[in-house]
């Protein structure tokens, strides 16, 4: 069929303007080998956005060997040439792009992968990574000068990542900022259990004598919350009163050693909290407690905090505040963690309240009156705490006392009205001290900074 002259001139005008508009578009480039994060200038990674991780790790607790495949799935932010993964001393032996082999380096903790061909801006793409080693748990003063991260224990490991060690056993983007959905299969000797994230959707045993335990975590969850805890465990399986699933495991040899029924406290705290803070935001609610005695803290590991040498009611109940303050609402940046510990700690003197232990009030006036003006907890600005000194005790407490000066100052009905709304604006997603600020402005219809400028932003000790 013959074109008219008109429509030849038509089509010489698309073709036209489709060529300059390909002439505009941005030369693929790197992505930054950071996300941004004054605390941590090179985690997470900047040309991507992740979406989600398929983790398929096996472990030998007889040789501490990891061997891992990581798929992650993502979504170009920019034209990629090149882009990052964070992954801390093992040794990768092959990186594919969309099923290509691609081309990668290492520089430090960082992977570069070049993909064969570049990836546009908008479109999601796949990288799988092979990799194996044997992990390294991380050291330091920031975690109260505890080891953490990927920790073996006498049957298995124990791993609670925060802030940055989820690249010590799988390659991610790996900061808070680039949250993504999870399935986690965990491969290990048979008689041990893997416990993971979310729901456990499958366990099968394989020819070589080991077992797999596959977990799915379908809501949006921040690398340093992921775990793949292995060893033997009594598990509890049920739901809570107000009917959400709970799954309990504990080493048996910690069975008798504490007073507090982990299980229970789990259940009830679970349901205080969804109407204290709106709905659950997990499908699944419990806990890991494994023998770790090295590990001198807990971390509230997504759905299913994680617990070591440290027991009891009001770590259960600090942890599983977590859940709605730092597992679904994420901080933005590291500077920002008041918002999860000011939280969970105030979240301790409100169950202190609920049960007629003590009100929040006195639980404030305690800590305020028990710390004289001299003391170095004055001293550390807890909205922006610094890298070592991010849980530092003022971050927890100073944090609570921050909460509790807002709660006097706008009244029990604004205040319990902003804990809800603040997890429901920000579900699933990162938050920062200002967004906070803002919403608590709104809700109480007061301007409230002078309040945060002393109780945050200030040193020293305030004056009542």
């Amino acid at each position: 069929m013959a074109l008219s002259r008109s429509a030849r001139l038509a089509a010489l005008t698309v073709a036209a303007a489709s060529f300059c508009l390909i002439a505009a578009a941005p030369a693929p480039t790197p992505g930054s080998d950071g996300i941004g994060d004054p605390y941590f200038p090179q985690l997470g990674n900047g040309g991507f956005d992740a979406r989600h991780y398929a983790l398929d790790v096996a472990y030998n607790p007889d040789t501490d060997r990891l061997d891992g495949r990581t798929t992650l799935t993502a979504r170009a932010t920019q034209n990629l040439s090149s882009f990052d993964l964070d992954l801390q001393k093992l040794t990768v032996t092959k990186v594919e792009v969309d099923g290509r082999r691609a081309e990668f380096t290492r520089t430090g903790d960082e992977i570069v992968i070049t993909p064969r061909t570049a990836l546009r801006k908008g479109n999601t793409f796949t990288v799988a990574v092979t990799y194996g080693g044997v992990p390294e748990a991380l050291s330091g003063p920031i975690v109260f000068g505890s080891d953490y991260g990927w920790m073996k224990t006498a049957d298995g490991v124990f791993v609670a990542c925060e802030p940055n060690a989820a690249s010590t056993w799988f390659p991610s983007s790996d900061h808070p900022a680039d949250k993504a959905t999870y399935d986690i299969s965990i491969k290990a000797p048979k008689g041990l259990t893997g416990v993971s994230n979310g729901r456990l959707v499958d366990t099968y045993d394989t020819k070589d004598g080991s077992t797999v335990h596959h977990w799915r975590e379908s809501k949006p969850m921040a690398t340093y919350l992921a775990t793949a805890t292995i060893g033997k465990f009594d598990v509890k399986t049920g739901t809570t009163p107000a009917g959400t699933p709970i799954y309990v495991a504990i080493d048996p040899v910690l069975a008798n050693s504490n007073n507090v029924d982990v299980y229970a406290v789990t259940a009830e705290a679970t349901d205080y909290w969804s109407q204290v803070f709106g709905p659950y935001p997990f499908e699944e609610t419990g806990a890991i407690v494994d023998d770790m005695p090295q590990a001198g803290f807990s971390l509230e590991t997504q759905s299913k905090p994680i617990y070591s040498a440290v027991r009891s009611e009001s770590t259960i109940v600090h942890e599983l505040a977590h859940q709605w303050f730092g597992d679904s609402v994420s901080v933005e940046q590291w500077k920002n963690i008041w918002l999860n510990e000011g939280f969970a700690t105030y979240a301790q003197w409100l169950w202190s309240e609920h049960k007629g232990i003590r009100s929040a009030h006195d639980s404030f006036q305690a800590g305020y009156d028990s710390r004289p003006a001299t003391s170095a907890f004055w001293q550390i600005e807890v909205g922006d705490p610094q890298r070592d000194t991010m849980f530092a005790s003022a971050v927890y407490q100073r944090g609570a006392m921050t909460l509790q000066m807002l709660r006097e100052r706008i009244g029990d009905k604004a205040f319990f009205k902003l804990l809800p709304a603040w997890t429901r604006l920000n579900r699933y997603g990162n938050a920062n001290t200002d967004d906070f600020i803002a919403l608590a402005e709104r809700v109480s219809g007061q301007q409230l900074d002078d309040l945060f400028d002393t109780w945050l932003f200030t040193t020293g000790k305030p004056t009542l």
